[in-house]
């Protein structure tokens, strides 16, 4: 049995001889008989197999999957139960074992179908992907031809479990958290349509994988004196956008797609129906997203002067290119950001920076996290935090005023009530 001998559940007392060590994993095979019904012909209890090298606890059993020409095969896969740690005893890995048993011995179980993550994916491109948005299905194009595919391509979907994840986590060297993390949800979302597919598959949960570290590098944001001098330099229409994002928090993507119909002079907000990307109109970010933001007074009198001078195009956008449509926001920061940062030796950054220094004026004007959170339009407050850069000195005097609101030196001191225990 490839170098491992399998111990039947049936003889797991403690009278019996240990299971014996398995020297290496051995692949799912097919057996012999195809097709009938597992659960009724036998209750299956399966085989208990222990790695001495790698110190895990292995099951195996017997299961009907369907191919991809739609035949049906009896296969037998062998799957991680836990480490020794984990489940010290034989007996409590044959009590685990039990518990994914309980699917195939259950009197209605089905044959499931099995397909390798390269095939999977194709189907997912196909049916799932092309429906989501296009900035989506480009990233999560990239995951896959970069990372998924290359490292997971030739596994079972029902082989990605927390071993290969994490396995498939440490080959993405060089990579941030936030990086990891997002290749991770495109491999998630891709087993969960298989799962709900009925195929058999595995799931992440991060909660078992070691993922980098966060990074402590403090992101991208403007002080009030510099903003002033970007805007001082700036030429229209792009003084216009950068007050735009100043005064609304804005992303980049959601201001490009603005139109005029969007801005209610009358009930003064600013409503959130698009965004652009790379010249093409698409949804906002979630729900969350498409709330509508207030239009401060200073920003109306800003958008009607620059009306005034707007170059008329067929739908309407604010900020438009010579061919009527929304400009690329790479194209804005290469163009039009960089040269006025570098005139102002100011380190070269993203229109994202504008829109963590409206959360950072919010708190510094004296609001609290949650006034940011509702401008910003995140779902977590959590998130806000991490856009909140107070200006310097702003604690000094923070911690000045309460200083000064207490006595610390009140007359009296250690006389009277209370004086016993000092």
């Amino acid at each position: 049995m490839h170098g491992a001998v399998a111990c039947n559940l049936m003889a797991i007392a403690p009278k019996l001889a240990p299971c014996p060590v398995v020297v290496e994993l051995a692949s799912p095979t097919a057996s012999t008989g195809q097709g009938g019904d597992l659960a009724r012909r036998r209750y299956q209890k399966g085989q208990i197999l222990f790695s001495k090298s790698r110190q895990l606890w292995l099951g195996r059993y017997r299961e009907d999957t369907i191919r991809s020409d739609g035949s049906v095969i009896r296969a037998r896969p062998q799957i991680v139960l836990g480490t020794k740690k984990e489940l010290p005893t034989q007996r409590l890995a044959a009590r685990k074992l039990d518990e994914i048993l309980s699917r195939i011995n259950d009197c209605a179980y089905q044959p499931t179908r099995i397909a390798t993550v390269a095939e999977f994916a194709a189907r997912w491109r196909e049916e799932v992907l092309a429906k989501r948005k296009p900035s989506t299905v480009r990233s999560a194009n990239s995951h896959l031809d970069s990372h998924i595919l290359p490292q997971l391509g030739k596994l079972r979907l029902d082989q990605v479990g927390p071993e290969n994840q994490q396995v498939f986590v440490n080959q993405l060297v060089g990579a941030s958290r936030k990086t990891v993390l997002n290749i991770l949800s495109t491999l998630s979302s891709m087993l969960a349509t298989a799962k709900n597919w009925g195929y058999s598959s595995g799931e992440i949960a991060l909660r078992k994988l070691v993922l980098p570290e966060r990074n402590v590098h403090v992101p991208a944001h403007f002080t009030r004196s510099q903003v002033e001098s970007i805007l001082s330099l700036a030429n229209e229409p792009w003084r216009t956008f950068f007050i735009v994002l100043t005064l609304t928090g804005l992303r980049a993507g959601e201001a490009l797609g603005l139109q005029w119909p969007d801005i209610d002079f009358h009930h003064k907000c600013v409503h959130v129906r698009r965004s652009a990307w790379y010249g093409k109109a698409q949804s906002t970010k979630s729900k969350a997203s498409a709330a509508p933001v207030t239009l401060p007074d200073a920003l109306a009198n800003v958008l009607s002067e620059y009306r005034s001078i707007w170059t008329a195009n067929p739908e309407g956008w604010l900020f438009a290119t010579r061919n009527n449509r929304p400009p690329s926001s790479n194209n804005v920061v290469e163009y039009r950001l960089w040269p006025i940062l570098d005139a102002l030796d100011i380190p070269r950054c993203g229109l994202h920076a504008f829109r963590h220094s409206v959360a950072s004026f919010i708190v510094d004007a004296g609001y609290s996290p949650e006034v940011a959170k509702q401008q910003l339009r995140h779902t977590d407050a959590r998130t806000t935090l991490n856009y909140i850069h107070l200006r310097g000195g702003i604690t000094e005097q923070a911690m000045a005023d309460v200083s000064n609101s207490l006595k610390l030196d009140a007359v009296g001191r250690a006389q009277g009530k209370g004086s016993q225990y000092i």
